[in-house]
Parts: C-alpha cells; sequence; structure tokens
C-alpha cells in the first residue's frame, strides 16, 4: 500500500524534474556561450569579413563577370588570382579551391567553398569517418577532412613555396566555410607540422580562419593550435554545437531539426567532465570569435559585438533551440554581420580618434594578451585533465618539450590502438626535473634577479 502511495509523488518529482530541463534549455541562448568573454578589436577581426568575401568568390564561374558578388563586391583582382580549382580539378578529393595573392594586405589566401549538397564527393568526405578512427599529432582528428587537407598540400606545395619566396613578408592563410573549414582548419594544422616543405617558414607567417566551422579535432589539439587557428561562429549556428559525428547527421534518417532536439536532450545528460575527458570527441579548433546580434526575448536583430577567447571547457557545448540555427550557419548572413561588427568598431575607433602610434602600441598589446590566454589555455587544458593536454615550459623550452611529448604520444596511440588517455608524465618530468635543477643553482637577488649561488662559484 505505501509503495502505491509513492508513485505520485514519484511522478510529481518526475515532471517537475523534465520542466526544469525543458526552462534550462528553453532559456539558454548563444549569448551565454560567449558571455564572460572578452571583445574582440578591430585589427584582429579585420580579416574576418574580408575572408568571408573570398570564399564567395569561390562560388562564382568567372570573377570578371560575377553573378552573386556581395555588396561592395569581392575586394578580388582577377588579375591576381594564381590558380582555380573546380570540382573536376580535384576529382572529388577536396572542396573546390582558389589561390589568391592579396598583395593590398600583403597575404597569400588560399580559400575553400562549403558544403555543396548536390555533389555526392563531398558526402563522402563527411562520411569517411568514424569516432577515434585518425589519430594526428597526439589528438584526434576528422579522417575524411584530413585526407582532404593532406592532398591539397600535397598538389599545391611547390606553387606555394615559390610564392613565399617571392614573397617572403607575405602571410600566408587558409579559409574555408562549413564544410571547407574543416579541410582550412586541417590543412593549417599540417602545413604547421611540415613547415620544410614550404621552405621553413616560421610558425607565425601561417594562420587559418574556418568559418561556422565543423568540428574537426580533439579538445587538446583546438586548445594546442589556438595561436595559428581562429573559428568564427555566427549566433546560434547549430554546426559548431553539434557533438554528433557529421557522418551520422547525413546517414540519419531523421529531419535535420529533429536529430538537434535529440542531441540536445542526450547532451544535458552527461556530465562536462565525462565530455572533457573522451579523447575522441571532436571540437570546434581553435580560438573562437562568436558574433552575437540577437538578444533573448528580443524581436530583430541589434548591432552586432564580437567576443573573443580560448575556451577549454563551455566550448559551445549545447546546441540552442532556435529557429535561426540553420540560418545562422549561411556564409552570406556570416559575411553580413561580420563586415556590420568590423564597421561599428572601426567607427568607434574613429570617434575616439586613436593616434597612430597608440594604435600600434594598442596592437601589440593585444598580440601579448593573446599569447598569454593562450598559455592559460594550455594549463587549464592540464587542470582539468583533458586527455593529451601539456603545460608549456615557463624557461623557453616550449618548442622542445612539445615534439618530445608529440613524439611518445603518437608512439603510445599508434602501438595501443584503442582510445584510453595518453600520459604525459614524460614532458612533466622534464619540467620538474630542470625547475629542481634551477633552485638547486640559483638563488634570486632583492631586485628579482637570478645570480649564482657562492657554493658553485667556489667549484
Amino acid at each position: 500500500m505505501s509503495l502505491v502511495c509513492g508513485v505520485p509523488l514519484l511522478e510529481c518529482v518526475y515532471c517537475l524534474a523534465c520542466a526544469r530541463w525543458a526552462w534550462k534549455r528553453c532559456l539558454h541562448t548563444a549569448g551565454h556561450d560567449s558571455e564572460s568573454w572578452g571583445f574582440a578589436s578591430a585589427e584582429e577581426f579585420e580579416p574576418v569579413p574580408r575572408l568571408c568575401r573570398y570564399i564567395l568568390a569561390v562560388y562564382e564561374e568567372d570573377l570578371r563577370n560575377p553573378m552573386w558578388e556581395p555588396p561592395g563586391g569581392y575586394g578580388i583582382d582577377p588579375e591576381c588570382v594564381i590558380l582555380r580549382r573546380t570540382y573536376e580539378d580535384t576529382r572529388g578529393k577536396a572542396p573546390p579551391y582558389i589561390i589568391y595573392l592579396d598583395h593590398e594586405h600583403a597575404d597569400i589566401v588560399l580559400t575553400f567553398r562549403g558544403l555543396n549538397m548536390a555533389k555526392e564527393s563531398d558526402y563522402a568526405c563527411l562520411l569517411d569517418n568514424k569516432l577515434g578512427k585518425r589519430i594526428f599529432d597526439g589528438g584526434y582528428v576528422h579522417n575524411g577532412l584530413l585526407k582532404a587537407a593532406v592532398w591539397v598540400l600535397d598538389m599545391e606545395t611547390e606553387v606555394l613555396r615559390q610564392l613565399l619566396e617571392k614573397h617572403p613578408n607575405y602571410s600566408l592563410t587558409f579559409a574555408g566555410h562549413s564544410l571547407g573549414s574543416g579541410v582550412a582548419a586541417l590543412l593549417t594544422l599540417v602545413v604547421v607540422r611540415n613547415l620544410d616543405k614550404l621552405g621553413n617558414i616560421e610558425r607565425k607567417r601561417v594562420r587559418g580562419y574556418a568559418i561556422a566551422p565543423a568540428r574537426c579535432m580533439s579538445l587538446n589539439l583546438a586548445v594546442r593550435y589556438a595561436d595559428v587557428i581562429n573559428s568564427v561562429v555566427l549566433q546560434d549556428d547549430f554546426l559548431p554545437r553539434t557533438a554528433t559525428p557529421l557522418e551520422d547527421i547525413f546517414k540519419s534518417l531523421f529531419c535535420l531539426p529533429c536529430l538537434l532536439c535529440a542531441r540536445c536532450m542526450r547532451d544535458t545528460c552527461i556530465p562536462d567532465e565525462k565530455m572533457l575527458k573522451d579523447p575522441r570527441r571532436l571540437y570546434a579548433p581553435g580560438r573562437l570569435y562568436h558574433i552575437v546580434e540577437r538578444k533573448p526575448f528580443k524581436m530583430g536583430r541589434f548591432p552586432p559585438v564580437v567576443r573573443t577567447a580560448v575556451p577549454v571547457d563551455g566550448r559551445f557545448e549545447h546546441i540552442v533551440l532556435s529557429c535561426n540555427a540553420t540560418s545562422d550557419h549561411a556564409i552570406i548572413w556570416i559575411e553580413r554581420e561580420a563586415r556590420r561588427a568590423l564597421d561599428l568598431m572601426l567607427e568607434k575607433d574613429h570617434i575616439m580618434e586613436i593616434p597612430v602610434k597608440q594604435r600600434m602600441e594598442r596592437q601589440e598589446t593585444i598580440e601579448k594578451e593573446h599569447t598569454e590566454e593562450y598559455k592559460a589555455a594550455l594549463k587549464r587544458a592540464v587542470t582539468l585533465a583533458v586527455p593529451h593536454a601539456f603545460s608549456p615550459s615557463q624557461y623557453g623550452t616550449f618548442d622542445e618539450q612539445h615534439d618530445d611529448d608529440e613524439e611518445g604520444q603518437e608512439s603510445n596511440l599508434s602501438s595501443r590502438g584503442d582510445t584510453s588517455s595518453v600520459s604525459s608524465s614524460r614532458g612533466k618530468n622534464k619540467n620538474e626535473s630542470w625547475d629542481v635543477l634551477i633552485e638547486r643553482l640559483f638563488d634570486r637577488d632583492e631586485s628579482g634577479y637570478m645570480t649564482l649561488k657562492e657554493s658553485h662559484r667556489r667549484d
């Protein structure tokens, strides 16, 4: 009898729990994802609308007679388009792309178009993956997108190397949208790991921009390469938030909104700690830029603001239940809102009348802040026990430790072939032994400088 009386009570508790979940999910807006991030500056965000226009230019058959150019045009000189690859040229190995020599901005740009829903080769690229299938540089990446990136690099290595040798002061930029964003991000990763193929250029000359990014690399790689890869997300865009593997989305018999809603319910029941500790889980790559131009319970669009960070936890983990989740993925909308956001930043700078010298100092300050934020993200990844993550050295040996750890991690992963966490104790032991050695040999004086201990001076 007492058991029967307890059933209504359990039903009430269950209904209250469901109501609480629905209330929290309906109130979760895109603005919550980046509310603690800092604001982006005009200097760092300037390439984004320009690269969006270059991506749109890939869709044109003839840039001298464009059919779908945005207001103000593409900003491309057709004479400076070095080459153009179509689906016939790539034979389905990669999405179409162009290489453009941007003299105005001292940049060599390679841009990819997004997913073509009428091309089987694009679907084949997305479906060529399974969770934990491809290991690269101590982490996991999307197999099909990596194969496309490697194919492009093999095809265009000589062209890019010659351009970089001819223009030693130019940067090298890879950019793409949707499917192309994953290829561009992984191409940036591959190039940084193989700089010798392009004449041993400096790492800082290479950068990648993933517009409406696909989740294509594990968390340790997403954070580690945040100094060269940038992802741009417009408000409620579903793709960076969809942890469901891309191959499962296109194999599903359900419509995309139904699948997103089901995934939203499933992810709510998974603790964040469990998500972070799954080494196979893929994420949006690099530093994140979030364009926010709508407010909860408000109609219409507001002046867009851009927030940026290198987050480790809270990296677009929850799908936003919004009617704009798919429209915010369109490159046309992203270009328009990015251009509006940049215009507002420039207008604000103009009103403040910042002198050139102070503007240069501010740019240097931004670069230093980004470096510190990048190092802090690496340390936080270690603190949160993200698989295969390691902390940068305090004594300028970051690159050496990086290489040693990668060799150990890759050999571990390849020999074991499973998804268990790889220990980074080798790198930590080196750090600890180096710290101990420094403490044994040196003391700090009153001014903070390190001096050799008296005992060792006598020796």
